[in-house]
């Protein structure tokens, strides 16, 4: 067992960034981090090469994603596989976003997957 210490808590960003990414965990076929987007906050994601899961702690917000967009708040849990843009936006409380990827954030090679999250 092991407990997944700072995981879904709130991180501001630092200077001007429009939000924040920490990995908290990492194995081979999956890894853990919180993604935070301060009210009125910047997503600037790239599709990543692996499959996620979003399970939103903190915050409201609007996910788009495969041309669908839905309204996000504390209890959303939202699957976004791997190569779909996505982003959040209209973000107008402090977002904050446990994040599943599987494999692992990065570890598929030859896209996006390996750029920064955010």
């Amino acid at each position: 067992m092991k407990i997944i210490d700072g995981a879904g808590r709130f991180t501001a960003p630092e200077g001007s960034d429009g939000n924040h990414w920490a990995e908290h965990f990492r194995v081979a076929d999956l890894s853990v981090g919180t993604y935070s987007i301060p009210a009125a906050g910047v997503d600037d994601q790239e599709p990543h090469t692996e499959d996620e899961i979003y399970v939103v702690t903190a915050g409201h917000g609007v996910l788009v994603a495969g041309g669908q967009r839905a309204e996000v708040g504390p209890g959303t849990v939202a699957f976004v596989p791997a190569g779909e843009e996505h982003r959040f936006t209209e973000v107008t409380e402090d977002l904050t976003l446990l994040v599943v990827f599987a494999p692992a954030y990065g570890s598929r090679t030859g896209g996006a997957g390996a750029a920064a999250h955010a």
